[in-house]
């Protein structure tokens, strides 16, 4: 099928890998990029901000135009909107009017529920959505009490080009990992259990996490906070790097499984993630990945994996395994997606 393909397409979001797993199914694909990497004054990023906060993001990029234009010359079977917080109700109206048998898509893997993953425009164009498809279960029902038609679960994906087992030289653990880490977004919750492992005398590593001025105090010499996030090939040499990766879920968004779930596992590495139903739903506990439910089980299990070392990779080895077979890669997730959407 031909589609166009709207979304943040930056090199090492997920979004372009979902894209580039739409291609290797064989569809002619034609993106578009919300976030084009083009400077802007810093009069602009405030106003863009603001606009962001008032539930208007602002069109910077000609992006609605862009939209209808592509479409109204490729014809395509299906538009593809990741995310679509800019996309105006309008730009999905005069799709639908150039051609009835286009299929609009939507999918974000965030909480769309949240007011703070929303936008006006994006509830107002929910019901003009054909399929809207979520990675949070609990969306499903929430989707359609806001106007989605129909809304489709699929479950969070790899890549199986960038999440892979790879060989960590001793100067790329130096660089990226360690004992334990995580990657990730700072949320108070967190902080506190990390820094209660770093007090258990355990060392964690943290990638792109950086608390807030004042709000909460983490510093400890077994807590080493990076403060910058890592992407691509970086992501994965810290993931292969550490002993144990922290599989820790945003309250924000009521997260029962993220990316890093799929992810750590499909890297060929240890993950030790709080345990949900969806979780335990993914991977065999205690044979494909580990889990805890409090602080006092997150240190523990941590010190048993640090000196257990052969357990601890017999079990990484079958959470790969466990995801290669399961079909969690983002080609496999997709291909299930477009087949119900058929």
């Amino acid at each position: 099928m031909k589609i166009v393909y709207v979304g943040p397409l930056w090199s090492g979001g997920t979004c372009l890998m979902r894209m580039r797993a739409l291609q290797s199914l064989g569809h002619d694909v034609i993106g578009i990029n919300t976030e084009p990497q083009t400077p802007t004054s810093p009069i602009s990023d405030i106003s863009a901000r603001i606009m962001r906060r008032l539930g208007r993001p602002l069109d910077r990029f000609g992006l609605n135009d862009q939209i209808v234009s592509t479409v109204l010359e490729q014809r395509p079977a299906i538009v593809w909107i990741d995310k679509g917080l800019s996309v105006r109700p309008e730009t999905l109206s005069t799709i639908r009017r150039s051609e009835a048998m286009i299929s609009i898509v939507g999918y974000s893997p965030d909480d769309m529920y949240g007011t703070h993953n929303q936008s006006a425009y994006f509830l107002r164009g929910l019901p003009l959505y054909d399929t809207f498809i979520t990675t949070k279960s609990f969306n499903v029902d929430e989707l359609r009490r806001l106007g989605a038609r129909n809304v489709l679960f699929i479950g969070n994906g790899f890549d199986p080009d960038t999440h892979k087992p790879m060989h960590v030289t001793p100067e790329d653990r130096c660089t990226f990992g360690g004992a334990v880490g995580f990657i990730g977004a700072w949320e108070k919750e967190r902080g506190s259990q990390m820094l209660s492992l770093a007090k258990a005398g355990v060392g964690v590593r943290v990638w792109g996490w950086q608390p807030p001025k004042g709000l909460f105090q983490v510093k400890h010499a077994n807590l080493v906070v990076e403060g910058r996030p890592l992407w691509g090939s970086d992501y994965v040499k810290a993931i292969c790097g550490f002993d144990i990766n922290l599989g820790f879920l945003r309250k924000q968004n009521r997260d029962l499984e993220t990316t890093r779930s799929i992810e750590i596992p499909a890297c060929g590495a240890f993950m030790l993630a709080e345990r949900t139903k969806e979780h335990l739903i993914l991977f065999e506990e205690g044979k494909e990945a580990e889990f805890f439910g409090s602080t006092e089980e997150l240190i523990s299990k941590c010190k048993f994996y640090l000196v257990h070392e052969e357990i601890r990779k017999k079990i990484a080895a079958a959470g790969r395994i466990r995801c290669l077979k399961s079909g969690y890669s983002n080609r496999d997730r997709i291909d299930a997606i477009l087949r119900q959407i058929k």
